[in-house]
């Protein structure tokens, strides 16, 4: 079973989810791959992961580091998780080009090379957005390139951050 809530941001709605302990998705309501994840089966429900969530949420958007991440349950490849943990690293206000996340992913795990492809793959499939900050990553040459809720939402983010003036 799914618990999910609504939250409203000042980019729209946004949806999250929860497995009832940890939160499993966090979306702009209608964004690319939304929902990916979700049992079929979902209940509306007030939680204490949602609670810290909004929380987390209320902070952020209100231009300040949140300081503390709600509990996360990224259930996927191991790939797909070591790429969103090298996104969690990101620090506020930061950004990082997918290649030095390919890199810092190939060094990691004694690798000569990663594909860059494969970490944008990665970075789009993640289902917990701004908090899993896939938002930070930018293209090798400063771009702001694919954004599953747009890239006119990821621009605001970063504006928000001020990593982009």
């Amino acid at each position: 079973m799914n618990y999910i809530r609504h939250y409203h941001s000042p980019l729209g709605w946004i949806t999250l989810a929860s497995d009832g302990k940890a939160l499993t998705g966090l979306w702009f309501d209608g964004q690319k791959y939304f929902g990916d994840g979700l049992d079929t089966r979902q209940q509306e429900e007030k939680l204490p992961v949602f609670d810290e969530a909004c929380r987390w949420l209320d902070i952020y958007f209100s231009g300040k580091v949140p300081g503390f991440t709600p509990p996360l349950a990224m259930r996927t490849t191991p790939f797909r998780k070591a790429i969103w943990e090298i996104l969690l690293s990101i620090p506020y206000g930061r950004t990082m080009t997918y290649g030095e996340i390919a890199t810092r992913y190939a060094r990691q795990n004694g690798l000569d090379r990663m594909s860059a492809q494969a970490v944008g793959n990665a970075v789009s499939h993640n289902p917990i957005s701004i908090i899993i900050p896939c938002h930070r990553v930018l293209g090798s040459d400063g771009s702001l390139t694919g954004y599953a809720a747009g890239t006119d939402r990821k621009l605001r983010l970063l504006q928000l951050e001020r990593s982009i003036r």
